[in-house]
């Protein structure tokens, strides 16, 4: 009888039929040694891109760099939300929106940092790279906030802005480049790649101390820069409001209780009569 519905006979084949989406598939694995998942995977897929592939037949990644996609989607969000709360602590502890907003300008400096730190090492951004990136959105404020607060309590004490923001650069400067420094050196031992498994952590190490390390170097340029156009900007909005209300009260009247500088501490230029 089953002869009559199939050829017999004795020959080799496969021990197993595999199907992806109920299309027959063959996998092709292996084993990663002094090299991240990210680097490797990149380098097969521009092997496949060089392949030209027969009618219906299609090649891709699976497999841990299938779960690795997944997480690296995720990790986007949690880099957003990381962000996003920063800001709303810094807004709380400042009671202001306009000074985590000049200290959240950090966040791109340290990409910058951690993006050619990647390229000079040779490494791809992968997830363990992006968990490094979350991290770095909470540790690169530090310095700015630092910063930030000493040229607060300056002006408080009736410092002009830009005398204010030369004193707490020189005040600030070794507290920023020490704990920074320490930071740096912690992580080295991770970013050398030392052990077993360091081809795994290495990237995290990586982007944290090359982001840490220009955004430090930076924050004490481009910090004071952006802190005095806002300045600028939100003092010109109060002025004009605080104008606007003297005229309104007539001539001479005194200003209400509470309009001043967004930033500062310096006193509201006088309406001439």
């Amino acid at each position: 009888y089953l002869k009559s519905v199939a050829d017999v006979r004795l020959a080799e084949g496969p021990s197993e039929i595999r199907r992806v989406g109920q299309k027959r598939a063959a996998v092709i694995s292996g084993d990663i040694s002094g090299r991240d998942m990210g680097a490797v995977a990149a380098d097969v897929r521009q092997a496949i891109a060089r392949q030209v592939l027969p009618a219906g037949v299609v090649a891709g990644l699976s497999g841990q760099e299938e779960e690795m996609e997944r997480s690296f989607r995720s990790l986007k969000l949690a880099l957003w939300l990381a962000i996003f709360l920063v800001y709303l602590v810094m807004a709380c502890e400042f009671e202001s929106l306009v000074h985590p907003f000049v200290v959240m300008f950090t966040v791109p400096l340290g990409v910058i940092g951690a993006v050619l730190s990647l390229v000079l090492t040779g490494r791809s951004v992968n997830v363990v790279a992006m968990i490094g990136a979350v991290m770095l959105a909470g540790i690169v404020v530090k310095n700015a906030i630092v910063l930030i607060d000493a040229v607060n309590l300056l002006r408080q004490e009736g410092m002009e802005r830009e005398e204010a923001l030369v004193q707490a650069g020189l005040k600030r400067m070794r507290p920023i480049l020490m704990t920074t420094a320490t930071t740096i050196l912690g992580l080295l031992p991770m970013a050398l790649g030392l052990g077993e498994g360091a081809e795994l952590r290495a990237p995290l190490a990586v982007t944290v101390i090359g982001g840490l390390a220009v955004a430090t170097v930076l924050t004490l340029v481009v910090i004071p820069v952006i802190y005095t156009l806002l300045d600028r900007k939100a003092y010109a909005a109060e002025a004009s409001a605080a104008a606007a209300t003297r005229l309104a009260m007539g001539a001479g009247a005194a200003a209400p209780e509470g309009i001043g500088p967004a930033l500062g501490a310096a006193p509201l230029p006088e309406i001439a009569e």
